[in-house]
């Protein structure tokens, strides 16, 4: 069975292998708290002091701050916890979307309509 290191990479993407799940471990298990209403309202309360508590690294935390879900893919996070993130600030897979292809989110809807999706 090949590993994921000897496959080609595809442009553009981050794999999330064992180094990004190692390199994310903190960050994921972040966004994983958010799955109760409590631990929601701790970090929109004080996000710093609730990064902390994680032991973020510094460009997971500039990540967060910047609500950048292409950095936070960067940064170790699994899609599946950063969605539990970015749930909290009401962004949807039409906001990522238009993050991963530099668009406004106007932009990237109507590129989804004219492709007839």
């Amino acid at each position: 069975m090949a590993s994921s290191n000897s496959l080609p990479p595809i442009p553009g993407t981050t794999p999330f292998d064992g180094e990004q799940a190692k390199k994310g471990y903190a960050l994921n298990k972040m966004c994983f708290s958010f799955n109760t209403a409590d631990n929601r309202a701790a970090f929109l309360q004080d996000e710093e002091a609730y990064m902390r508590k994680y032991s973020l690294t510094e460009p997971q935390a500039a990540a967060i701050r910047a609500k950048n879900v292409l950095q936070l893919i960067a940064a170790g996070g699994n899609a599946y916890y950063l969605a539990k993130f970015a749930g909290i600030f009401g962004l949807d897979m039409q906001d990522i979307g238009a993050q991963q292809t530099g668009m406004s989110k106007d932009e990237f809807k109507a590129k989804l309509v004219a492709a007839g999706l």
